[in-house]
Formats: structure tokens, C-alpha cells, sequence
């Protein structure tokens, strides 16, 4: 008997400290951990102890005597992982610091409510010497586990228990619905704080650069609007026509997929937003198509994701046999029987996909690779994408994509851009425009890209390494930033603020915020709970920012006990 690990892998790695024969890999000192697409259990080691299940946050371990068809189908995953993978350098355990005594606590503001910042949050509340403010623009935390996975995935979304701690911690607050840059500057806080993290993320869609843009939707809006996000509610989504296209073939472009695809009625069940549910019962899109720039080798989506979209309930996969074609190095691989097991596994799960009779779902799912969006175009409500075919070529041993002569075009009701996202500058923080994000050395934030570290400021997240890895990954960055800034601080390297932070709340409430605490996202919370239990779901959210204002406010039984 073992266990195994299956789709809803978050990656961050408990599991593998409290493994008793390391058959748990990659660990976080393997080379492979921050690009591996979920953990992986070698069942000719593990000894069926069970330890992993109960420090799993997103129950993605299971014995395989209980999986399902779908789970079971991990069972091979996890086995062809040992198959090329060298896991001899074995664990490398996080070690707390150890942190002598100080007269005065270490005031730390961390600038942004989501895994990253709460994760880092966590590890500093670790020593008894940290006191932590956390701030968010939103009247609400979690970031992108509330606003931005997608509702019908419950056991990633379930990751937010690791937080709930934190709310009631005695050294902890949140300040949410503050704006830094807006409502308080960055140096305010500088003033106030021994330290100040930002875990800001990396909000902003990139674009495709190609004439008619404009007419396309970011697939992070798109989510931000079925996920309830107080500022995208109002959002103008297409859902009048039949086709829909996906540009790009992440999870992301997936997780829009899968929303685009799924009946209504299963979607009642989770936390997907009202007005977002409301609009899909009238959708008319019967086909979405998903389009990759690369071959099928290389596409971005994890294998349990692509998978998951054999699975969904009337929806047929449509992929074209010569959509899989390889170029000659990852052909001679597999022929010589090296390929990465990880490339493997995707190539045969597209060829089964392939091999299916299509003509009997109610609705389609396309997979299309190798091809570029060149062009969009609108009129009479119909969204004309222009492509052209690219073709592999190789040189010195390294395949490059090539854009071909040969164009075609793709007629839809909406087309959705998910080719990834990037940094927003915060006012008074350096910002590296060409990457995207806050210019850092392991955390420490630099005054300028390759240069010298500010004192007291750090980044950690997505700000810090770019939008790239789940939520799991956040919880070992957030683990180097915390280290970075304690190091400063056991050697005397912080300096020592000249105010106290007791006055911000008040600040910001005069520049226009009405601040909620965590007195505040705990009512907000009880009610969307209370609200989901009476319609038999996990909750309903609020999504109008007057409405998430007034529940966060004490009623006046605790006003007037």
C-alpha cells in the first residue's frame, strides 16, 4: 500500500518534513523544486504511515485504495517521476534562526494580504520578538486565493485555513481596505516599522503587443470576476456568441476553460460569484478553444489540470492527431527512451485525448499548438482573431519557434488573453520595469536592479521572483525573506523607527479609508459563511465594496453590550 499525491498539489512542501523515509520529492533543497509542477511519492519507499495526509492544508494525499478513477490515474505520475529523477541530495530542513532577546519587538509591516505576505507573516510570528501588520488595498485578505482560483477547485482554495490563525493572533493585525501609496506612503511606514515587506503580487495582464488588442479580456480579469473581486463586478464579459478563444495554455487559461465550459448547476455548489453565475446560466458559448504558442511538449498547463479537462461532464476534447507534432530533439528522446517523465506523461495523456471519438459532448474543448496571434479584429459582435502557424526549427541543438506564412483566422464571441502577468509599481519603492517587479537580492528590496540593498525593505511572493510557481512556493520565499530580514535585524543592520504605528489606522481614515481590522474581516467572514450554509454552499460572497464596509462594522450588540 501507499499514498499518493494527486491534482490539488499546492507544493508547499509540509509534507515532506514530516515524512519519516524521504520518499517525498522534490524537496526544497532539490534543484527541481521551484519548476516542478506538484510533489511526488516513490511508492517503493513509502511505508503507508499516513503522516503526510494530516499535514496536507488541500487534501491533495490519498491512499491509493481510495482514489478514484481520476485520482488513480496519479499512481503512474508519481511512480515515472523516480524513473529520471535524481533525488540522492535528499532534505534540506528549514531551520529557525535562533533570535536573542531584545529590549524592543521587531515592528514589521508586510504590504499585501495574500499567500506570500501571510505565509511570511507566520514565520515571523514564529519568534516571540515580532509584532506584524499586514495591509491590504482590498477589504479583504488572501489575494489570489480568493480572487483568483477558480471556484470549482475547493481544495486549493482550502489552503486559506493555514491563515486562520493568524486573525486572532495576539501580535498580529490586519489593516485592510488601505491603499500604501494612496492612503499611506512608503516612507510613513518606513518611519513606523523596523521593517516593511511587500507581497504585492504581480496584478498586471501582459500583453500581446498585436493591433486590435483592446477587444480582447485578461484572463485575470476574467477571474477576478467570477471570483467575486469588489472591482471587477461590474465587468462587461461576451457571453452571447458560440465560439470562445483562450490565447495562451497555462493553468490560468485552463482554470477560463473549464468556467467557460462547466454547467451552471454544478458551479451553483462552490463560491463562485452571483452575478458571474448569473451571467453564465445565459451564456450561448458551446466551444472554447485553447491555443499555445509552443508544441505540445512544452506547453505550460500541469498534467493534473490538462487531464482534469478529459473529465468534465459533457464536454468533448478535440485535439487533432497533427497538433502533436515534436521537434527532432524531443522525438530522438523519446525514441532513445530519455524523455522527461514529466513530458512524457503530458504527451500521453494528449494522445489518448486525441484518440477519442469526438460528435458526442453538448460542447467542445480545442486544443490547438503552434500558432501566433497576429491580429484582432471586431464588428458586428464578432471578435476575428488572425493566426499564423509556426514551425520548429533547430539550431545547434536548441528548438526555436519560427512564425510561418501561413495565416488563418478564428471567429468568436470572446477572446481572453492568458499569457501571464507582471508587477505594478507602489509609490517610493524601486520597480524593475523590464522584469516586472521589485529589484531584489534573496529577498532583500535593491535600490535599483543590480544594485545596492535598502535598508529595512524586503519583497517576497510573486513582487519578489516574477509570476511564476503556485501558492506553495510562496511559503519557502516567504521563509527566505523572513530569514533576510531577521538576519538584519539580530546583526543591528534595521533601523530604529522614530514613530510608533498605533496612529496609521486613523491616518489613513483621514486621507479617505475606512479601515477594517481583523475584528472586522472576521464579521465579513461569519456572514459570507452563515450565507453559504442557508444556500448550501461554502459561502456567498460580497462583492459590492458597501456592503463588505458594512458587515466588517461591529453590530450594536457589540457596540452597546
Amino acid at each position: 500500500m501507499t499514498f499518493v499525491i494527486t491534482q490539488s498539489c499546492c507544493g508547499d512542501a509540509g509534507c515532506v518534513a514530516v515524512c519519516p523515509v524521504n520518499c517525498i520529492h522534490p524537496t526544497p533543497g532539490e534543484a527541481g523544486f521551484a519548476t516542478a509542477e506538484m510533489l511526488y511519492i516513490d511508492p517503493a519507499s513509502c511505508i503507508d504511515c499516513g503522516l503526510c495526509v494530516l499535514e496536507c492544508p488541500v487534501g491533495a494525499i490519498a491512499s491509493e485504495d481510495r482514489l478514484d478513477a481520476h485520482g488513480a490515474r496519479f499512481l503512474r505520475i508519481n511512480a515515472d517521476y523516480y524513473t529520471d529523477h535524481d533525488v540522492a541530495q535528499g532534505l534540506s530542513h528549514h531551520r529557525p534562526l535562533p533570535v536573542p532577546r531584545f529590549g524592543q519587538p521587531l515592528r514589521v509591516a508586510i504590504v499585501g494580504a495574500g499567500p506570500a505576505g501571510l505565509y511570511t507573516a507566520a514565520e515571523l510570528l514564529t519568534y516571540e520578538v515580532a509584532r506584524v501588520d499586514v495591509f491590504d488595498r482590498l477589504p479583504t485578505p488572501h489575494g489570489l486565493l480568493r480572487a483568483g482560483v477558480a471556484p470549482d477547485h475547493p481544495l486549493t482554495k482550502s489552503a486559506d485555513s493555514a491563515f486562520s490563525a493568524l486573525t486572532t493572533h495576539p501580535r498580529f493585525r490586519y489593516l485592510l481596505n488601505i491603499e500604501v501609496g494612496t492612503h499611506l506612503s512608503h516612507q510613513e511606514l518606513l518611519r513606523r516599522y523596523d521593517a516593511v515587506v511587500y507581497a504585492v503580487g504581480a496584478p498586471e495582464s501582459r500583453r500581446l503587443g498585436i493591433p486590435g488588442e483592446e477587444s480582447t479580456l485578461a484572463a485575470t480579469d476574467f477571474a477576478a470576476w467570477y471570483n467575486g473581486h469588489p472591482e471587477y463586478a461590474g465587468l462587461e464579459v461576451d457571453l452571447s456568441g458560440r465560439c470562445a478563444v483562450v490565447i495562451g495554455n497555462g493553468n490560468v487559461a485552463l482554470d477560463v476553460a473549464r468556467i467557460l465550459l462547466t454547467d451552471p448547476d454544478r458551479l451553483a455548489a462552490t463560491e463562485i460569484a452571483d452575478h458571474a453565475l448569473h451571467r453564465l446560466r445565459d451564456s450561448r458559448i458551446e466551444q472554447v478553444e485553447v491555443l499555445g504558442r509552443r508544441e505540445i511538449a512544452q506547453a505550460a498547463f500541469t498534467i493534473g489540470e490538462f487531464l482534469a479537462m478529459g473529465e468534465l461532464p459533457g464536454v468533448e476534447v478535440v485535439l487533432d492527431p497533427a497538433e502533436l507534432a515534436l521537434d527532432e530533439p524531443t522525438r530522438a528522446a523519446e525514441a532513445a527512451g530519455i524523455l522527461d517523465s514529466t513530458v512524457a506523461t503530458r504527451l500521453r495523456v494528449a494522445r489518448e485525448f486525441a484518440a477519442r471519438p469526438v460528435g458526442g459532448g453538448r460542447k467542445r474543448l480545442v486544443f490547438r499548438f503552434l500558432v501566433t496571434p497576429l491580429a484582432v479584429t471586431r464588428a458586428c459582435g464578432v471578435t476575428t482573431l488572425s493566426l499564423a502557424r509556426n514551425t520548429v526549427r533547430v539550431t545547434d541543438g536548441q528548438a526555436r519557434i519560427a512564425v510561418t506564412d501561413d495565416i488563418r483566422t478564428l471567429d468568436a464571441g470572446l477572446v481572453v488573453r492568458a499569457v501571464g502577468s507582471r508587477g505594478r509599481a507602489v509609490p517610493g519603492v524601486p520597480f524593475d520595469s523590464a522584469r516586472g517587479g521589485i529589484p531584489n537580492h534573496h529577498g532583500r528590496v535593491l535600490d535599483r536592479p543590480g544594485g545596492d540593498p535598502l535598508r529595512g525593505v524586503y519583497v517576497t511572493g510573486w513582487a519578489e521572483r516574477g509570476a511564476r510557481g503556485g501558492i506553495g512556493l510562496n511559503r519557502h520565499c516567504a521563509i527566505e525573506t523572513a530569514t533576510a530580514l531577521l538576519t538584519d535585524f539580530i546583526r543591528g543592520a534595521l533601523a530604529i523607527p522614530r514613530l510608533s504605528p498605533s496612529d496609521l489606522p486613523e491616518l489613513a481614515a483621514r486621507r479617505g479609508a475606512e479601515v477594517i481590522d481583523s475584528a472586522g474581516w472576521q464579521r465579513i467572514d461569519t456572514a459570507e459563511q452563515n450565507a453559504g450554509a442557508c444556500a448550501g454552499r461554502p459561502r456567498v460572497k460580497l462583492v459590492d465594496p458597501a456592503d463588505l464596509r458594512a458587515a466588517a462594522r461591529p453590530s450594536e450588540s457589540e457596540t452597546n453590550p
